[in-house]
C-alpha cells in the first residue's frame, strides 16, 4: 500500500504546490515552473527602483500634457496666475494631513507618488474623461446632459480617477504572510478564503512599537485617510488652477473689451477671479481630500478588519459615499447662492467636522497607547 501524499499547506492553484502525474506531467510542470520564474525575474516591477523610474517617467509625461491641457483653455498667462493662486491654500492642507500622518506612519515616498498622481495623472484622465462623457451626455439627452455629466459622471470618474493611486500602492502586495495554519495569504487573498476564524489571530498582526515600519499600504484607518487626502490634495491645485485661469483669462478679456469701449478700468474688473479663488480656496479648500479621504478609509476598512463582510463592504461603501458626496457638492454650485449655503452648512460642514474629530481621535490614541518593549 502507498503512502499518503504529505500535505504541502499551500493553497489549492498556488504556484509551487506539489506536482502529481508521470514523468512527462512532472517535466512539463517543471518547465513552465522556470518559464515562470524567469518571467518574474525580468519582470520590471520586480525591482524597486526600476519600478520607480518607471512609474516617475509615466508621470512626468501626464504632467506635461496635464499643463498643455490646462494651458489650451487658459493661455500662458492665466495658466501661470492659476498656479501661484492654487499654490496658496495648499501648505495648510497638506499640514494638516502631515500633522495626521504622525499616527498613519505613511513613508514620504509614497505621499509623494500620491500627490504626484492626483495633480498629474488623475487630473489628465478626469480631464479627457469628463471631456468624452459630457459631449456623450449632451448629444443624447441635449439640456439635461450638461446636469447629468456635473452630478453623475464627473464624480465618478474623478474619484475613480483618485482612488486609483491606492490601488496602484495596493498592487505590489505580493508579499505572503503565515498564518496560523503556515498557509501563505496575501492582502486581497485572504477576503476570498482562509479567514480567520472565531478565536484564531488575523492575519496582519501590529508589530511592536519599537519595531514598527512605514508601511506602503493602509494597515491603519488613518493611513487610508491620509493616502486619500494627499491625492486629492494634488488633484485639487492642478483643478484650481485650471479654474483661477479661465476665470482670470476672461476677467482680463472683458476689462480689455472695456479699455475699448472707453470705460475705465478697475479692480471690480476680475471679480470673477476674486469669486473663484473665495469658493475654491478659501471656502472648500478641504472638499476634495473629504471625498478621497472617504474611499481611502473604505480601502483601510477592508485590509484591517477582522470581519469579512465589513472587509467586503468597506472598499465599495467609501467609494460610494464618496462620489455621492462629491456628486452633493456639484449639484449645490447649481442652487444659487441661498442653496449653496444652504448645503454647504448642512451637509460639507458636517462631514469635515466628523473627518477632523476622526483625526484627533486617531492622535489621542496615538499619544495615549503605552510603548511596549521591542
Amino acid at each position: 500500500m502507498s503512502p499518503r501524499p504529505v500535505p504541502s499547506g499551500r493553497i489549492p492553484g498556488q504556484q509551487g504546490g506539489p506536482v502529481t502525474g508521470g514523468s512527462a506531467a512532472g517535466g512539463s510542470a517543471a518547465g513552465t515552473a522556470a518559464a515562470v520564474s524567469l518571467w518574474r525575474r525580468l519582470w520590471p516591477f520586480r525591482r524597486p527602483a526600476l519600478s520607480s523610474a518607471v512609474a516617475a517617467l509615466a508621470l512626468a509625461g501626464s504632467g506635461v500634457l496635464i499643463l498643455r491641457l490646462v494651458q489650451r483653455q487658459t493661455g500662458t498667462t492665466g495658466l501661470l496666475v492659476g498656479l501661484g493662486l492654487a499654490l496658496l491654500p495648499l501648505p495648510f492642507v497638506l499640514g494638516a494631513l502631515a500633522w495626521l500622518n504622525q499616527t498613519a506612519r505613511v513613508p514620504l515616498r509614497h505621499l509623494l507618488f500620491c500627490l504626484a498622481w492626483g495633480a498629474c495623472a488623475a487630473t489628465t484622465m478626469a480631464i479627457l474623461a469628463n471631456g468624452w462623457a459630457s459631449d456623450f451626455l449632451i448629444a443624447h439627452q441635449g439640456a439635461r446632459g450638461e446636469t447629468l455629466g456635473a452630478e453623475f459622471a464627473t464624480p465618478l470618474i474623478e474619484e475613480l480617477a483618485k482612488g486609483a493611486a491606492l490601488l496602484v500602492l495596493l498592487l505590489p502586495l505580493r508579499r505572503r504572510h503565515r498564518c496560523e495554519q503556515g498557509r501563505p495569504c496575501a492582502g486581497w487573498r485572504r477576503l476570498l478564503w482562509h479567514w480567520p476564524g472565531p478565536g484564531r489571530p488575523a492575519h496582519f498582526r501590529p508589530a511592536p512599537a519599537g519595531r514598527q515600519r512605514a508601511r506602503s499600504s493602509p494597515r491603519t484607518l488613518a493611513a487610508g485617510t491620509v493616502l486619500g487626502g494627499v491625492t486629492a490634495c494634488g488633484f485639487a491645485f492642478t483643478e484650481n488652477a485650471l479654474y483661477l485661469g479661465r476665470a482670470f483669462t476672461a476677467d482680463r478679456q472683458a476689462r480689455l473689451d472695456a479699455i475699448g469701449q472707453g470705460g475705465a478700468p478697475s479692480l471690480r474688473d476680475f471679480d470673477g477671479t476674486v469669486h473663484t479663488f473665495v469658493l475654491r480656496a478659501l471656502l472648500s479648500p478641504f472638499a476634495h481630500p473629504l471625498f478621497t479621504a472617504l474611499t481611502g478609509l473604505g480601502l483601510a476598512i477592508t485590509l484591517t478588519t477582522g470581519r469579512r463582510w465589513l472587509a467586503r463592504l468597506g472598499a465599495p461603501a467609501g467609494a460610494l459615499l464618496a462620489m455621492g458626496l462629491h456628486g452633493v457638492w456639484n449639484a449645490a454650485a447649481g442652487l444659487g447662492t441661498d442653496g449653496f449655503l444652504l448645503v454647504y452648512g448642512l451637509v460639507m460642514v458636517p462631514c469635515f467636522a466628523a473627518l477632523v474629530s476622526f483625526a484627533v481621535w486617531a492622535q489621542t490614541r496615538r499619544t495615549r497607547q503605552p510603548s511596549r518593549p521591542g
